[in-house]
């Protein structure tokens, strides 16, 4: 399998995964009539409706701005993929179909209901991490990889991140 093909399998994957865990809080467990629960000692599911970016910035309450980070979502994931379809690197093709997936599942997210549905909570003691879903751990963990093979020595000597399609 080809590694554009491999980085739409992710995409796919990381899509069905956000959006099933999200749609089973919200309409299975019904996570706003029954509350949070406990996953283990440093890990809590909660419902936080995020109507901004990462780590809740640039919080919109306006239906522009709503309608903003929906198209932003969606733009971004169109560009991304139109990178996967030149057929990167196999790490390359797994990093930007895990950006792809986590940006339409939280853009979904954003036009079904206004604002991305976070859950997973984090914390230890004193220390308290931001609250987040599937979508965004795909998108942190692919911007890593694309960051990581930016820097990488190239085995031809070759500037990766100028050279790579």
């Amino acid at each position: 399998m080809s590694p554009a093909r491999q980085g739409t399998l992710i995409a796919v994957l990381i899509l069905l995964a956000d959006q099933i865990s999200k749609l089973w809080l919200l309409f299975g467990y019904q996570i706003e009539l029954n509350g949070d629960f406990r996953l283990a000692p440093f890990a809590t599911i909660t419902l936080v409706w995020n109507r901004g970016i990462s780590y809740g910035l640039f919080q919109q309450e306006a239906d522009w701005g709503r309608w903003g980070l929906v198209a932003i979502s969606f733009v971004a994931a169109g560009a991304f993929s139109m990178w996967l379809r030149k057929n990167p690197p196999r790490l390359v093709a797994w990093a930007l179909g895990l950006v792809i997936g986590g940006a339409i599942g939280n853009g979904i997210d954003r036009a079904a209901y206004g604002a991305v549905v976070d859950f997973v909570h984090l914390h230890w003691g004193g220390f308290s991490w931001y609250v987040f879903n599937v979508a965004d751990c795909a998108i942190v963990v692919g911007v890593v990889l694309l960051l990581l093979d930016a820097i990488r020595p190239s085995t031809d000597g070759a500037d990766n991140a100028v050279n790579r399609p």
